[in-house]
């Protein structure tokens, strides 16, 4: 079911950030995008959490439709590099990017990691002997934010190991490290705690009826264990050569001249707080950067919208003919952005991207399970945009 130049996709009336009204000509996903895909999906993809990430096996669907072997696929969102990877997995070139340090970092682990989980393990155990010639952190030059989720002795062995993880430059063992930074469960490092969003969970696990929720936690069985199940169902891309990133605001990252598609999951406008929602794991990245800093492409409508002009542009100029671009977008109506994210998209593209075609639109029900964030009760669909060059 095509919605091309369907008059109910947008309202070109009023302005972006106004009041757009809302897609009502949409198909349905497909069911199997409801299944779960935790227990057979590639276990690279479980490496470390990431807020409001895509499913692989929805990234998986994407990439097997919209492109084809050998092509050069484009992720200038890639977050958790669900999309990168997958198409890395199916035989694709890629280029991605993001602005984040932490999605740079879960880039590096995923399409770059140890070719064997004996290799992995080895690693380990030298960044351990690295770790243990490093001076020791004194903790009270260490944030007291920081301190409070973990056991002093904990917390010196993870600092040290994060640290002989960056000056050897392995972001696979550091993005495994992040992987068990906080949780309550015993495989993790910290106090008792939330998953995805560092917050103690101390009013649920009172210290005085958990006792032993409050213990030294030791890192090493601890990152073994975590090692040894991104190695479950090992899949590696063995692409590295074909594989370019870059760090940065999409405003500027040169895209390459020509590529066959882009597909890319822009960040929740008005949902998610990347910065905040990451602090632990970004201090423990670089812990001289300072707070984390939100880009504000998700904070407020105009930059926003001036990145997806910015996006617009760039696949106008660069897609290859009959090359595919689809765009992933959290519905959401709150705050300062008071119209329907992807009308105000459709409205750029038909005005910044005129050489490409809307082909169709799928909507995407989020069932509650799959939400990252309990509060965040506007997004509620995620809209799948397809355009096509002509």
């Amino acid at each position: 079911m095509s919605v091309l130049r369907n008059p109910n996709i947008v309202c070109k009336n009023t302005a972006l950030c106004g009041h757009s009204r809302p897609l009502r000509s949409a198909i349905k996903a497909p069911g199997r995008w409801m299944e779960a895909c935790s227990h057979t999906e590639c276990t690279l993809h479980q490496i470390s959490p990431y807020i409001g990430k895509l499913k692989s096996s929805i990234a998986a669907d994407l990439i097997e439709k919209y492109s084809r072997p050998g092509d050069l696929v484009v992720d200038p969102f890639s977050g958790s590099a669900t999309i990168p990877l997958e198409a890395a997995l199916k035989g694709r070139r890629v280029f991605a990017s993001d602005i984040s340090p932490y999605a740079r970092l879960l880039a590096g682990a995923k399409l770059s990691p140890p070719r064997s989980l004996e290799k992995a393990l080895l690693q380990i155990e030298e960044t351990l002997q690295a770790a243990r010639r490093l001076r020791g952190p004194n903790l009270r030059d260490i944030p007291e934010w920081v301190r409070k989720f973990f056991h002093p002795k904990t917390l010196k062995e993870a600092v040290n190991f994060a640290g002989a993880c960056r000056n050897s430059g392995n972001e696979f063992l550091l993005a495994c490290l992040l992987g068990i930074l906080h949780h309550q469960r015993p495989g993790f490092l910290s106090y008792p705690s939330s998953h995805l969003v560092p917050y103690l969970r101390n009013k649920a696990y009172p210290r005085d009826e958990f006792p032993q929720m409050y213990t030294y936690r030791e890192l090493r069985p601890r990152m073994i264990a975590k090692v040894v199940r991104v190695f479950a169902r090992f899949s590696n891309p063995q692409v590295a050569p074909q594989i370019t990133y870059r760090q940065g605001a999409i405003q500027h990252i040169t895209f390459p001249w020509r590529f066959d598609s882009l597909i890319t999951s822009p960040p929740y406008m008005n949902a998610l707080d990347y910065g905040r929602d990451n602090r632990l794991r970004l201090w423990f990245i670089d812990p001289h950067s300072g707070p984390p800093v939100e880009s504000g492409v998700t904070r407020h409508a105009r930059v926003f919208i001036d990145a997806m002009c910015c996006l617009a542009s760039k696949v106008d100029a660069g897609l290859r003919r009959s090359g595919h671009c689809v765009l992933i977008v959290g519905e959401s109506v709150k705050r300062s952005f008071r119209g329907h994210p992807s009308s105000v998209v459709l409205q750029i593209m038909s005005e910044r991207a005129k050489s490409l075609q809307l082909r169709e639109v799928i909507s995407d029900e989020i069932p509650d399970v799959r939400r990252t964030r309990g509060d965040i009760k506007g997004v509620k669909a995620e809209h799948f945009l397809v355009f096509q060059k002509t």
